[in-house]
């Protein structure tokens, strides 16, 4: 199977986290389009169809990532 790139997850998991903040403050379709481009997107990158199964997949392969030598330290 093929595994995205440390950093990349770490960026869409925080990307996801400031988008969802975002728009729980505020009623913006905008960042509502971007938020549902970011879910979209790691989805597809974890091989998972809802956003709990890939926020929990993609830091497990964080913590993969980690243990192994081979990407950033797991901050959430």
């Amino acid at each position: 199977m093929l595994m995205a790139h440390p950093s990349v997850l770490r960026e869409l998991i925080d990307r996801y986290e400031a988008l969802r903040a975002r728009c729980a403050a505020a009623h913006d379709g905008h960042e509502r389009r971007r938020m549902e481009d970011v879910v979209y997107t790691l989805c597809v990158t974890t091989g998972t169809r809802e956003i709990e199964a890939a926020l929990r997949a993609a830091r497990r392969q964080l913590a993969w990532a980690t243990a192994e030598g081979n990407g950033p330290a797991l901050s959430a």
